[in-house]
């Protein structure tokens, strides 16, 4: 018997971290990357169209940043419970704090 895949949206404006974080995420058993976005708007759109089982987000983001991403997915009815793993460059205390605050579910420094 085979277990579904974990579809996977990656959104990051740099092209060097979304190929990274794919590559990772492709090595895993069980998840699928099934597109990724490179800002926020983009991503926000590609959320609803695909309908991801978790997506990777960015903070640092032309167009709309990380929180606001997560802001307008939290307000959705249909994408609230969405599981979220925000990773970022912004790893100081007052970044996590305000991501935790309007529901990411984890956080993660970049290296």
């Amino acid at each position: 018997m085979t277990s579904a895949k974990v579809r996977v949206l990656v959104i990051d404006d740099s092209a060097f971290n979304r190929r990274s974080i794919v590559k990772m995420l492709e090595s895993l058993p069980n998840v699928e990357v099934i597109g990724y976005a490179c800002d926020g708007e983009d991503g926000l759109r590609k959320v609803i169209d695909l309908q991801p089982d978790l997506i990777t987000l960015d903070l640092e983001m032309p167009r709309m940043d990380g929180f606001e991403v997560l802001k307008t997915v939290r307000r959705d009815a249909r994408l609230s419970k969405l599981p979220i793993i925000m990773i970022t460059s912004r790893t100081g205390e007052k970044h996590k704090q305000q991501a935790l605050e309007l529901g990411v579910n984890q956080f993660l420094g970049k290296p």
